[in-house]
């Protein structure tokens, strides 16, 4: 069985003067599907339209018998990685969020917000609803794909479930004490 391979080359997602987390500038991605795996060139009934725009889009063709294929590039560039990289292990508890601590703008982030103000811990937060890149980004840099996406000391905690099952465990307080002790 053939496979498309493809090449994803993302621009840089954010200029110097800009602060990577607020305030994107529009990144263009060039997918280009190249070829298939075992072949030298792609065959004339391999139809393929580049799409060439923000991070998330795609590629799409068809193959010889007749199925279709998408490819998608990833919004998770080097730049926004390391910029993820600083924020996660440079605070000791951060949640990335739809709204902010003091306006969750959705259920399950004013759950989390309200559990860790319970336990008088300090966090920051992150709104994801400002940035389209950043809230795509994230779901592959945690690989879970919903939110608020609680770290505590630069590692991937989980979701709102995950959060108040560990509150009614005892679990997110510990560690969450062990995590301000060091």
């Amino acid at each position: 069985m053939a496979l498309l391979q493809s090449t994803v080359l993302p621009s840089s997602a954010f200029s110097s003067s800009e602060s990577p987390l607020s305030a994107p500038r529009p990144s263009l991605c060039l997918i280009a599907a190249h070829r298939l795996t075992g072949l030298s060139r792609l065959p004339r009934s391999l139809r393929l339209l580049t799409v060439v725009g923000r991070p998330g889009s795609a590629v799409v063709g068809s193959r010889p018998n007749g199925s279709s294929f998408r490819c998608f590039a990833s919004a998770l560039t080097p730049e926004l990685k390391s910029t993820l990289d600083k924020v996660v292990t440079s605070n000791k508890v951060v949640v990335f969020m739809k709204g902010t601590k003091d306006f969750p703008q959705c259920g399950f982030s004013n759950t989390v917000v309200q559990i860790l103000k319970s336990l008088n811990m300090p966090f920051e937060t992150i709104n994801i609803l400002e940035n389209e890149m950043l809230r795509q980004g994230l779901k592959e840099y945690s690989s879970w794909p919903t939110f608020p996406q609680l770290y505590i000391q630069g590692e991937f905690f989980g979701g709102c479930d995950i959060t108040v099952e560990a509150y009614n465990s005892g679990e997110l307080q510990e560690l969450l004490e062990k995590a301000m002790c060091s």
